[in-house]
Parts: structure tokens; C-alpha cells; sequence
């Protein structure tokens, strides 16, 4: 019913038409609507309730009008049922004396539905613009806190980058290089949950996600022309912590794959597909490297840190990981059900 409130035609059809137009309009059209149900009645029991069909279409015609379009319809209804419906039918005389009182009722009560529709229409009104207010006031402290994590982000990686090119041990490079592709990760998929938040809010568009993800790790990687990074995926939306915890397995199994994958090789690439079917969806990161040491698959065999956050994140991602290896290279197949 509030929907009903909001439709106000005369805001809706301005300018194109005048407001004292628009309302003319829908009385007369309320009007020969109720007409035209009287009409069917009549064909089956005449003159029975002759001003009960007037009620709902000065209703109508109040809601969506005003109370101007209200007053007009309510008027032609009375009008039409006075010297049609009464006897003496086609004249304003009052063959039955009871049907002046009943008549001026009637008049009465369409005035009292004109009174009470349009003040439940301003109502509405007013509680749509102060919830649009309150909206607008959400969203602009909304865009101050993504703003200010936006800032928090960018300050956390430049010191982490900032640190790592002043550092001269390889390990502490590496850990600051891993720490830095994280973060960055995550930060990626802050930043896409507010890209047309409009229509899904809460999730992230997985193919614009993954491929500037990607982007960034082949920077952070260094990686060059002799190692490629090719990314692609299909265009899903998914919610925020889902979309994070796959990147992180994106982040994770890129990186490793980057730094044992291509032990004395001068040339090799990373492929990373992400692709939605009937079950839910696959995440497939494949290298055409030397491959992995068969001890390093064995089942329950514990792995560095890099390995547990991986393991980590796909279940925080909902799916199951499985990693499988050989001479021609390593395949990590990630399977999320729905």
C-alpha cells in the first residue's frame, strides 16, 4: 500500500504535463473506470449499491492525484449515480424521499476517503524523503569510511614496499614480498565491493577482481616477459568474504608457483581460470614448471607457512583444495560448492 502512496502522478508526468492536467486526468479516468464497473453490475442487478464502486475509485484516484483528482472523481460519482442510478432514473429528482439523506451520506463519506487518502499519501511522502535522507546521509559516511580504509590500505603497502626495497637479506625480501602480495589482495577486493554495490551490495565482480589482482602480482612478483601471468574468469558477483578468501588462494599458489616453479628454467607461464558451473565453481592455477617434490603432495604432510594459509583460505572459501604435479608442471584445482 506505501507503494501505492509514492506513485504521484502529477510529480511523474511533470513537466511533460501540467500538475492541474495530470490531475483532471485521473479523476476522469477513475471516474469512467468506476463508470464502467457500474455498467457490468447493471447488467446483472441494476441500480444495486449505486455509490458503493465510487468509494475505491476516489481511493485511487486521491493516491495517485491528490486530493484534487479525488474531489473531481468523487463528484462525477455522485453526479452519475444521482441521475442515473436513482429513481426517478435519468432526472435529479428523488422519486424516494430516503434517497436525499442517502445521497448526502454518501457525498459525506466520499469526502471523508478523499480527507483520509490524501493525508495517508502525505504521510508516505514524507516518510520516503526522511528514509532518502537518512539514505543519502548513510551513504555519504559510508563513502568516507571506504575512503579512509582506502588510505589506511595504501599507507600499510607503501611502508611494507618501502621496507622491502631497503632490505638486503633475500628471506626478509621474500616475507616482505608475500606479506605485501596480501595485503594487496585483500585491499583489490575492498576497493571492487564498492564498484556497483548499486545492484548487489556486499559482493564483488570476480572477473574485473581477478584481473587486476593478477596484474598486481605479476608486478609485485617481478615477473617479466620469460614468466607470464594469464588470468581469466567468468563474470560472477560474489559476496565480499567468499571473494576474499579466493584471491588469497589466487595470491598464495601464484606466488609459490612463481618462486619453485621455474627453479633453473629461464621461460614458463601461470594460468588462472575461475569458472562457474551447475555445482558451484572451480578455480584452476596451472604452471608448465619442473613440478613438485612427491613429498611435498603426500596427505598430511606439514608445509610451510605459505601451504597452511592456502590450505586456510579455501576453506574459508567454502571448497577443496587439491593439488596435483608432475614433470610438466603443477595443476591446484580449487572446487567450491554452492
Amino acid at each position: 500500500m506505501s507503494r501505492i502512496g509514492q506513485l504521484d502522478l502529477p510529480d511523474r508526468l511533470a513537466p511533460a504535463l501540467p500538475i492541474w492536467a495530470t490531475q483532471v486526468g485521473c479523476g476522469l479516468v477513475c471516474a469512467g473506470a468506476g463508470t464502467m464497473i457500474r455498467s457490468l453490475i447493471d447488467a446483472f442487478s441494476f441500480g444495486a449499491g449505486p455509490f458503493a464502486i465510487g468509494y475505491p475509485m476516489v481511493m485511487l484516484a486521491t493516491l495517485f492525484g491528490r486530493w484534487q483528482a479525488g474531489l473531481i472523481a468523487a463528484t462525477l460519482t455522485v453526479l452519475y449515480s444521482w441521475y442515473f442510478l436513482l429513481p426517478e432514473a435519468s432526472s435529479f429528482v428523488f422519486a424516494n424521499p430516503a434517497d436525499m439523506p442517502r445521497t448526502v451520506v454518501n457525498t459525506v463519506s466520499y469526502a471523508l476517503v478523499v480527507a483520509l487518502a490524501e493525508l495517508f499519501r502525505m504521510a508516505v511522502r514524507a516518510a520516503t524523503a526522511e528514509r532518502d535522507a537518512e539514505l543519502a546521509a548513510r551513504n555519504l559516511y559510508l563513502a568516507e569510511f571506504d575512503h579512509r580504509v582506502k588510505n589506511n590500505f595504501m599507507i600499510v603497502t607503501s611502508m611494507l614496499d618501502l621496507q622491502r626495497r631497503r632490505s638486503t637479506e633475500p628471506a626478509t625480501v621474500e616475507a616482505l614480498t608475500a606479506a605485501l602480495a596480501r595485503v594487496e589482495s585483500i585491499a583489490r577486493a575492498h576497493r571492487h565491493l564498492y564498484l556497483g554495490s548499486g545492484e548487489t551490495p556486499g559482493t564483488v565482480d570476480m572477473a574485473t577482481y581477478l584481473a587486476e589482482l593478477c596484474s598486481a602480482l605479476s608486478d609485485t612478483l617481478f615477473l617479466g616477459a620469460s614468466i607470464t601471468l594469464d588470468c581469466a574468469s567468468d563474470t560472477v558477483r560474489l559476496p565480499r568474504d567468499r571473494a576474499v578468501a579466493i584471491g588469497l588462494v589466487v595470491n598464495e599458489l601464484a606466488t609459490n608457483a612463481a618462486k619453485h616453479a621455474f627453479v633453473g628454467r629461464d621461460a614458463g607461464s601461470i594460468q588462472i581460470r575461475f569458472t562457474q558451473h551447475a555445482r558451484g565453481y572451480r578455480l584452476i592455477v596451472r604452471d608448465d614448471g619442473i613440478g613438485m617434490p612427491p613429498e611435498r603432495l603426500e596427505a598430511g604432510r606439514d608445509g610451510g607457512l605459505g601451504k597452511r594459509l592456502t590450505e586456510a583460505f579455501a576453506r574459508q572459501a567454502g571448497g577443496e583444495l587439491r593439488i596435483d604435479s608432475g614433470p610438466e608442471g603443477t595443476v591446484a584445482t580449487l572446487e567450491i560448492v554452492q
